[in-house]
C-alpha cells in the first residue's frame, strides 16, 4: 500500500489554512464532478479530492494525518504504525458524496469506519455525533479489569480559523475479558447534540500495548519462556511469570526451542476463555570463562552430537 499525501492532491501547502483547503477543494470539485467534467478520468479524480478534503478538512483527522507526513513521501511503501491514531478522538462525519466503496484503502487503514459516515447537517435538534478513539492498554487490564485514566487529544478551528488542540482525561473502566478490537461504549461522551439535542456517545476501541514478553491471537496469549541447556534435557519445575501471575511449570526432559506447552485457561478471560502457550526456548551459558569453556570442551568430546546429522 502506498502512502498518499493530501495535500499534494488537493495542490495545497502543508500550513495552508482550513479556508485555502476549501477553495482548493471546490476549485477541484468544479474541474473534476462527473456531471460536468470532460476529463477522461474525472470520476477517479473526484474520489481522491473528496477523501483528501475529508481528512484535512476535519481538524482532527488532518492533525492525526500530519504526525505521519514528516515520515512518509507520496507513493512510498506505507504500513501504519501499531500504535498509529491511538488517543485522537475522531467524529464520525466524512467529506462531501463518499460513500464506503469510495474510501481507498489507505484511509481505511487509517481511520477505519471512523472517519465514515456523514455529517448533522442543517436539523433544528438532532444528537450529536458518535466519537470514535483507539485506546491502548496493558495486556493485564483484561485479566481481572481495571479503572484507568485514559487522555483522548482532538482538534478545532478557532474563531480566526486556526487549528487549536484539545486534551481531555476521563476515567475508563476496562471490564475483564474484553478481547482486542472489542470496543467500550461510553453513552453522552461524544459530541454535544444540536438546538438542545442530546450528546452522542464515545466509542473506545482496545488495542493492547505492546509487550515484547507476550503476543495475542484472539483471546489465546503466547509467551516465550527461557530454558536452561539441563532443564531442557533432563527436565525440571520453573516459575514463570505470566499475566495472570507467577506459575509452576513443568518441562518435559528432552525438549528443545520451540516447544509449545498449553495452559488451558490461563488466557484472555471469556466464555470460554482463551489458552496460555509458552514457547521454550532454550539459552545457552556463555562461554566467557576458562570454566566455562572446559565443560564445552568436555560436552564436544563426550556427548558426540551433531546438530546437523538430521540433515544430511
Amino acid at each position: 500500500m502506498e502512502f498518499r499525501d493530501y495535500y499534494r492532491t488537493l495542490g495545497v501547502e502543508r500550513g495552508a489554512s482550513a479556508d485555502e483547503i476549501k477553495r482548493a477543494y471546490r476549485k477541484l470539485a468544479r474541474k473534476y464532478h462527473p456531471d460536468v467534467s470532460k476529463e477522461a478520468d474525472a470520476e477517479r479524480r473526484m474520489r481522491e479530492v473528496n477523501e483528501a478534503y475529508a481528512v484535512l478538512a476535519d481538524p482532527t483527522k488532518r492533525a492525526a494525518y500530519d504526525e505521519l507526513g514528516n515520515r512518509y513521501g507520496a507513493g512510498q511503501e506505507f504500513q501504519p504504525p501499531p500504535d498509529w491514531g491511538a488517543g485522537f478522538e475522531f467524529s464520525g462525519a466524512g467529506g462531501p458524496d463518499m460513500r464506503d466503496e469510495a474510501f481507498s484503502d489507505f484511509f481505511s487503514s487509517l481511520f477505519g469506519r471512523a472517519g465514515r459516515g456523514r455529517g448533522a447537517g442543517g436539523a433544528h435538534r438532532m444528537r450529536g455525533e458518535d466519537r470514535h478513539a483507539r485506546i491502548l492498554i496493558d495486556l493485564v487490564d483484561v485479566y481481572d479489569g481495571a479503572t484507568r485514566a485514559i487522555k483522548l487529544r482532538g482538534a478545532r478551528l478557532d474563531d480566526r480559523g486556526r487549528t487549536v488542540t484539545d486534551e481531555r482525561v476521563l476515567d475508563v473502566r476496562i471490564p475483564k475479558g474484553l478481547a482486542e478490537g472489542q470496543q467500550i461504549r461510553l453513552a453522552g461522551q461524544g459530541a454535544p447534540g444540536f438546538g438542545g439535542g442530546p450528546p452522542g456517545d464515545l466509542y473506545l476501541e482496545v488495542q493492547f500495548r505492546l509487550d515484547p514478553r507476550y503476543r495475542v491471537q484472539g483471546r489465546d496469549v503466547y509467551e516465550t519462556v527461557p530454558v536452561a541447556p539441563w532443564e531442557a534435557a533432563l527436565g525440571a519445575t520453573i516459575e514463570v511469570p505470566t499475566p495472570s501471575g507467577r506459575v509452576q511449570v513443568n518441562v518435559p526432559a528432552g525438549s528443545q526451542t520451540g516447544r509449545k506447552l498449553r495452559l488451558k485457561g490461563r488466557g484472555i478471560p471469556g466464555d470460554p476463555p482463551g489458552s496460555l502457550y509458552l514457547q521454550l526456548e532454550v539459552v545457552l551459558p556463555p562461554a566467557d570463562t576458562d570454566k566455562a569453556r572446559q565443560f564445552y570442551a568436555t560436552m564436544a568430546r563426550e556427548l558426540a552430537f551433531d546438530p546437523r546429522r538430521s540433515a544430511t
